[in-house]
């Protein structure tokens, strides 16, 4: 099914999810959320998909629910009074990992904006402590910085840091230290609902995105290759 936009009523499911946010609505409306937000984020992830292989072989996008289609419900146990998603999510992600562990271009949409992103958004302990003994390799850490720098001067959002503290296994001479108190490398840009989201034309803009992001996906993805980064070198 070819991706041509999003249809008008998208939006407009998405603002009676806000306004009836329950189960016994949605299952009720259950073959319009198929029709104006299941269909077509299925076939954008499948159009987005092949875009994105030509930047990343090996990426996934896989355009089923808890692969690059996230769930309509949210967890009930932290969510018991609000169960359903208010905005809809697609992810694209590199490595054998766990999506939400692996280096990955992200997308979501609400009633208001599309925001666009690309890393991993919280470093879980293990990812965390590779993490942070692979920036005390200079070489990585400057061209992080660098990476960043550059997003940051074309309006992309960087993530702020976690921790108050340098860890005390990181070097206090390092430079660029508030890279050692990020507890995940996550970059995003949002821009408001317009035309193009209801049009084909939604897949080139958001992939030049992806294209401008690809430098910091690919610095997060050979970072969670490297277990013992400085056994390792550099890889451009």
């Amino acid at each position: 099914m070819p991706f041509n936009g999003f249809p008008p009523e998208t939006i407009l499911f998405l603002s009676e999810i806000i306004a009836h946010n329950d189960k016994e609505w949605f299952e009720a409306n259950k073959e319009r959320y198929r029709q104006c937000i299941l269909e077509p984020t299925k076939a954008y992830v499948e159009e987005m998909g092949e875009h994105l292989q030509i930047l990343v072989p090996t990426i996934h996008a896989t355009p089923k629910i808890n692969h690059s289609l996230f769930r309509i419900y949210r967890d009930a146990r932290r969510h018991p009074t609000r169960p359903i998603k208010e905005r809809i999510g697609m992810i694209f992600w590199q490595g054998a990992g766990h999506r939400m562990s692996s280096s990955s271009f992200y997308l979501h949409f609400d009633t208001h904006e599309v925001l666009i992103a690309a890393g991993i958004r919280t470093f879980k302990p293990p990812l965390l402590a590779t993490y942070r003994d692979y920036i005390q390799v200079a070489e990585y850490r400057e061209k992080l910085h660098a990476i960043l720098e550059a997003l940051q001067a074309k309006g992309y959002l960087l993530p702020e840091p976690k921790y108050k503290r340098l860890p005390r296994e990181c070097d206090p001479d390092m430079t660029h230290p508030y890279l050692a108190k990020l507890g995940g490398i996550f970059v995003r840009f949002a821009y408001p609902i317009d035309g193009t989201f209801y049009s084909e034309g939604l897949i080139d803009r958001n992939f030049a995105h992806y294209e401008t992001l690809l430098p910091l996906q690919q610095w997060v993805y050979r970072m969670t290759q490297h277990a013992t980064p400085r056994s390792h070198d550099a890889h451009d």
